[in-house]
């Protein structure tokens, strides 16, 4: 059992669980910077990407220091332990567990040792092919796991070549998702998945070079956006500069639901920023969806661009109908079985002087479960809502993810098991509107084929072998 930390909880079911992405990274390559302090303002706009832990690994040259702990990383990292970070390169990471247990042996970046020194590495995705993997590793070769300490333990322990070479010959045999960052005492490294199913850019310093999950981390340390990592591409980033190879053919198949929820609005992906899509989601929505109603309003944060969307195209009146408690944080604390049975009103309460009376659009990015719409629908009609029309912003969530994203089991997910309508029995609403497939993809401009969209339709652009998936995979074999 984990600790608590004091701090109140997003999640007061701890059935009702939203998705969760599995990371969020950060590399950095600049002589003269503070990296440490880069790294941590990299790793604090991507937090959203994972809350269960944070660590930094930072080299002068000569040795790889690693500081992680389990929380955020504002309670993980301060002044004093930054000052001890000290070098020209870093790479950063905050993880939500996709493969292993939360618990500190598990928190990245992975250091490991190789023939010629150290390794440290931090992983956004989740691999397929795992076990497969593992059984190339001498007996105790990794302490962790995770499919990011098996990963690691094979770069470190082929001694034939550079990491940049093993690294080449490694990655086309590694199936399933994943953007790394890694580094040895001199140079930094980033790679991402062949289909490049999370996303990975690369920016400039004005005295070098970062790569990060998004643009929205590359904003907050002031370097400019250069490109995207290509799917398939390995890049080394050293005194020499940027260089670039393809250890793959690239099969693009970038995830839908990152312009859905995972990633920030203000970041962009393919060229297009991911709020103007939401926004146009909404648009979208409303054409699929109509309804007579008063009041479009979303569920903060997560519905608001396209709620937004929804009241231009609609021509309904937007408006803020709930409120959210921003500090709402992480924790272990189980809340008692009174704050249990007010549902979500910690983190969610309606305005009731504007919500009494209305007719409500209500919008909101997915449904995984069905508790937290639940709720937010019995607490508007006890406020006075005299109609709750719910819609969606992405079609029903009826597969789980196995690249990672900890969804549910299909059997746990309200979209495996019910029909739109019997959703909207179960919600206790009056109308319920998801956007179609197509129209949540002509929203992103990428074309389908070019989309992961196995979540929503169930295909896999991966083929899955269910022996080689599962969250404690390591843990049942160890």
């Amino acid at each position: 059992m984990l600790k608590g930390d004091g701090h109140l909880s997003h999640d007061l079911d701890p059935l009702d669980q939203g998705p969760k992405d599995a990371c969020g990274v950060f590399g950095v390559w600049a002589p003269g910077e503070d990296v440490s302090k880069l790294t941590y303002y990299g790793l604090y706009a991507l937090q959203h990407r994972g809350q269960e832990s944070a660590g930094i690994a930072v080299s002068e040259g000569t040795r790889i220091l690693v500081y992680k702990d389990m929380g955020l990383v504002a309670q993980v990292f301060d002044e004093s332990v930054l000052g001890t970070l000290r070098g020209h390169l870093a790479i950063g990471h905050c993880r939500y567990s996709t493969t292993g247990s939360s618990v500190w042996e598990n928190a990245q970046p992975t250091l490991n040792s190789t023939e010629v020194g150290g390794l440290a590495l931090a992983h956004n995705g989740n691999l397929i092919n795992t076990g497969e993997l593992a059984v190339r590793l001498a007996p105790g070769a990794i302490r962790a796991t995770t499919d990011t300490e098996v990963l690691t333990a094979l770069l470190a322990q082929d001694g034939s070549g550079s990491i940049e070479d093993v690294a080449a010959e490694l990655l086309p045999q590694v199936r399933g998702a994943y953007s790394l960052v890694f580094m040895n005492e001199t140079t930094l490294y980033a790679a991402r998945d062949p289909q490049g199913v999370r996303p990975m850019v690369l920016g400039r310093l004005e005295r070098g070079w970062v790569v990060a999950s998004e643009t929205a981390a590359l904003d907050i340390v002031g370097a400019v956006f250069t490109r995207e990592i290509e799917p398939g591409e390995l890049i080394t980033i050293d005194e020499r500069g940027v260089r670039s190879r393809k250890f793959a053919l690239a099969e693009p198949k970038g995830c839908l639901f990152e312009y859905v929820y995972l990633a920030r609005p203000d970041t962009t992906i393919a060229g297009r920023g991911v709020q103007a899509t939401r926004v146009e989601v909404g648009r979208q929505l409303a054409r699929e969806h109509p309804v007579d109603a008063d009041l479009v309003i979303p569920t903060p944060e997560s519905g608001t661009p396209a709620a937004i969307g929804y009241a231009e195209q609609s021509g309904i009146p937007y408006g803020q109908g709930l409120v959210k408690n921003s500090y709402v944080g992480r924790t272990f604390i189980q809340p008692s079985q009174t704050i249990r049975q007010l549902g979500i009103r910690l983190k969610l309460n309606p305005l009731r002087e504007i919500v009494q009376g209305k007719r409500l659009v209500v919008v909101d990015d997915s449904i995984v479960r069905g508790n937290t719409q639940r709720a937010i629908v019995k607490m508007l009609r006890e406020a006075g809502a005299t109609e709750v029309h719910v819609r969606i912003s992405s079609p029903p969530v009826s597969w789980p993810c196995f690249y990672g994203i900890d969804f549910a089991t299909r059997a746990e997910l309200i979209a495996g098991s019910l029909s739109v309508e019997e959703i909207c029995q179960s919600l206790g609403a009056d109308s319920l509107g998801y956007i179609s497939l197509e129209g949540l993809t002509q929203a992103t401009t990428i074309p389908a084929d070019r989309l992961c969209r196995a979540c929503f339709d169930g295909n896999y652009p991966i083929p899955i072998d269910q022996d080689q998936v599962g969250k404690y995979l390591l843990e049942v074999k160890v």
